[in-house]
């Protein structure tokens, strides 16, 4: 005879018929099993679903239970541990996925052992949801990641990285006046009576070609492409960042365009001739527009550079009196003459025509 006491601690009798149907009653498993033998002595409704006897005589927890391991269980429950695990229940053409936990009813070795088994359906659905819900999120990470990468490649197409860092650190760019910088303009000549100008598709083609070899060279010597307008080509050393080099900078961009249209031109049915014009002096750099951006260069140093390109020959690099200065010691110039250039009166201009053997 059992006692047990009501909420308000009034005695309760409940006899061992009375266990039994409680037991029974319970959603969650339970048997108990003889520890010599292995048998199952007593077991509830819900064990009996879950792990019915294939024959009437298969009473043994190992048969009904075959991912049960009956070693590591005894070790665990000698060292006064329960032993758990989990496995999958498959009745009734059902799979449900089940913890079970076995520990000895007492203390003593000859003692029986109770095996609880718990319907954990509902937690491995939330699991399941849990990791579904997880791999979305870094899946969906991912893809804004990737599409952040592709807006940046883009935005650092079109401007400088240092002004690209500042306009996403503050979401605007402030105009800044660089007082040694040197432009280069190169402008290709009679490319509108060119064979291929006929051929709008081919005409993209080589001016594609031409221009992402250009940005290379830019890019190996410190320089920034500003922009292209047609078959125009403007490229800039000493801004965003400044360096002392900047006139030398362009130069050695300005001698390996040349030299590439020279080799292309032998290679190729087409022939491309260009005219390039440097100047070194202050210029105005800004981020233009709002929703389409634009980092440009402004300013007289910008203008004298594509008087410079007006007035030099075909397959010439004409630099101005000021570039003149910063080059003439490592690099090989030679005296035009002077010229009257429009907006800053009569200028001395010089062909550059190679780097001084120092330099290379």
């Amino acid at each position: 005879m059992s006692v047990m006491t009501d909420g308000a601690n009034q005695p309760l009798n409940l006899d061992l018929d009375s266990h039994r149907q409680i037991l029974q009653s319970l959603t969650t498993g339970i048997a108990v099993v003889d520890r010599s033998t292995w048998d199952v002595v007593f077991e509830n409704a819900c064990f009996f679903k879950w792990f019915p006897p294939t024959v009437d005589a298969d009473e043994q927890l190992t048969t009904r239970m075959p991912d049960f391991n009956p070693s590591r269980a005894l070790s665990r429950i000698e060292a006064g541990r329960a032993y758990s695990f989990e496995l999958e229940s498959h009745s009734a053409g059902r799979t449900l996925p089940l913890s079970i936990e076995v520990r000895a009813l007492s203390e003593q070795p000859e003692c029986f052992l109770v095996v609880e088994c718990l319907d954990i359906s509902r937690q491995k659905q939330a699991e399941y949801l849990l990791e579904s819900y997880s791999r979305m999120a870094e899946k969906n990470a991912r893809d804004i990641q990737r599409e952040k990468d592709r807006v940046e490649r883009l935005l650092l197409n079109i401007m400088p990285k240092s002004v690209y860092e500042e306009m996403k650190d503050y979401g605007t760019v402030t105009p800044q006046v660089f007082d040694n910088a040197t432009i280069l303009m190169l402008d290709f000549v009679g490319s509108t009576e060119m064979t291929i100008s006929r051929d709008p598709g081919a005409l993209i083609t080589e001016l594609n070609d031409i221009f992402t070899v250009f940005d290379r060279i830019c890019e190996m010597f410190g320089c920034e492409r500003i922009r292209t307008i047609g078959d125009a080509y403007m490229a800039v050393s000493g801004l965003p960042e400044p360096t002392p080099e900047h006139a030398h900078n362009v130069a050695r961009v300005a001698l390996r365009m040349l030299r590439y249209i020279e080799r292309r031109n032998s290679a190729h049915t087409e022939e491309w001739l260009c005219r390039i014009g440097v100047h070194s002096g202050p210029v105005i750099g800004s981020l233009v527009g709002a929703q389409k951006y634009v980092y440009d260069i402004f300013g007289p140093g910008v203008n004298m550079a594509s008087r410079m390109e007006s007035l030099s020959e075909t397959m010439q690099i004409t630099v101005s009196q000021n570039t003149f200065d910063l080059l003439h010691e490592d690099f090989q110039l030679s005296p035009r003459g002077e010229f009257e250039v429009k907006g800053f009166g009569t200028q001395s201009l010089y062909v550059l025509e190679r780097e001084l053997p120092t330099m290379r």
